[in-house]
């Protein structure tokens, strides 16, 4: 704006002009930060319990062995993993399209690294993300996996146990349960209890791990 006859002018005026104020940033609603809902991984070996909990829980989750049922009616099929697994990540994602509130993962999950496109693609749709650790001895799973009638072979199984890494609050969990055996007398090995703990983010610290009897 020009100054009126008389007035000041040049930097004179500009320090006199009445200052604009700045607006301050609108908090976002509490409406806003609620997730959509939920999405839970499962983590641990095989033969760790990951799919007998899910029964026990009445939960019907997304697994490869369900895709390769559906595309090959055969849940041994193994030759056509990257197919298995991008169906896989192709389902999840048609159920966050569809804004369905929970929904389960039932994969063995063993490393950040595995874990952290399904943490992505959760977080991309305004989901967070559960975490369930099945923390069973090593030498527990391959001595069921040694029963199982499809079973993963014994060096597989080391591998596996040697990449098991557990879960972290800063990997994007916003909870984690952990699933430890705890036997009692007269339980038969086929019959172990469960103990769950679940584990609320403290200031993003990882998890206290906290001790169970076997």
């Amino acid at each position: 704006m020009l100054p009126g006859p008389g007035g000041p002018t040049g930097e004179a005026a500009e320090a006199e002009a009445p200052k604009k104020q700045a607006t301050p940033p609108q908090a976002p609603t509490e409406s806003s930060k609620q997730p959509k809902g939920v999405v839970v991984l499962s983590i641990g070996l095989p033969g760790s319990g990951k799919s007998t909990w899910f029964k026990r829980h009445n939960i019907l989750p997304l697994s490869s062995d369900m895709v390769r049922i559906l595309l090959f009616d055969d849940a041994t099929e193994q030759r056509y993993q990257d197919l298995v697994f991008s169906t896989l990540r192709s389902m999840l994602r048609a159920r966050l399209l569809a804004r369905r509130p929970s929904n389960y993962l039932d994969a063995t999950n063993l490393s950040p690294h595995e874990r952290r496109s399904w943490i992505k693609l959760a977080h991309d749709f305004g989901y967070e993300v559960h975490a369930v650790f099945f923390d069973v001895p090593p030498e527990v799973c391959m001595e069921r996996n040694r029963r199982r009638e499809r079973n993963v072979p014994e060096d597989i199984m080391q591998r596996m146990a040697s990449k098991l890494r557990a879960p972290k609050f800063e990997e994007g969990f916003a909870k984690i349960t952990i699933v430890r055996l705890k036997k009692k007398d007269g339980v038969t090995p086929h019959e172990e209890p469960r103990q769950e703990f679940g584990i609320e983010p403290d200031e993003g610290e990882p998890p206290e791990i906290m001790d169970a009897e076997y």
